[in-house]
């Protein structure tokens, strides 16, 4: 089973929207198999978006992502991180479909509520990341 990370952002966390979010994530048939609240220091941030440290928007990206508390959480599922990405909709929630969680809740490309692992590779840093393996639980979800 694949594995994805994601990140309820802190416009997603201050405006309460983090059970909705999770729930909708469920609600496709994936397994939450970690989650935990958290204030990213500057290095973290740094380091997950390290893709994008070249980029102009990097700074702004750090300092917005490390304003407030986050909430980082595991999803299982039969392709999971393409199930997940699809459910958030386009980064630009302005471009975002209604329905999806960018559409729905997303501010502006810089308040977008929600990150999510891009790809099968990208997800395994990105869990290893946030969570440690005794931080990510297996069982069988009944339905």
């Amino acid at each position: 089973m694949e594995k994805s990370l994601i990140l309820v952002k802190p416009d997603g966390v201050e405006r309460g929207l983090t059970g909705s979010i999770i729930s909708r994530l469920e609600d496709l048939g994936l397994k939450l198999v970690a989650v935990r609240m958290l204030q990213a220091d500057r290095e973290l941030a740094e380091h997950h978006y390290a893709v994008h440290r070249d980029k102009p928007f990097f700074v702004d990206l750090v300092n917005y992502i490390t304003s407030s508390p986050i909430v980082a959480a595991v999803f299982e599922g039969e392709d999971a991180v393409s199930r997940i990405r699809k459910a958030c909709g386009a980064t630009d929630p302005a471009k975002s479909e209604k329905g999806t969680i960018r559409g729905d809740f997303g501010l502006d490309i810089g308040r977008n509520t929600i990150h999510a692992s891009d790809s099968p590779e990208t997800a395994g840093v990105e869990v290893e990341t946030f969570f440690n393996a005794e931080n990510i639980f297996s069982y069988t979800r009944l339905t």
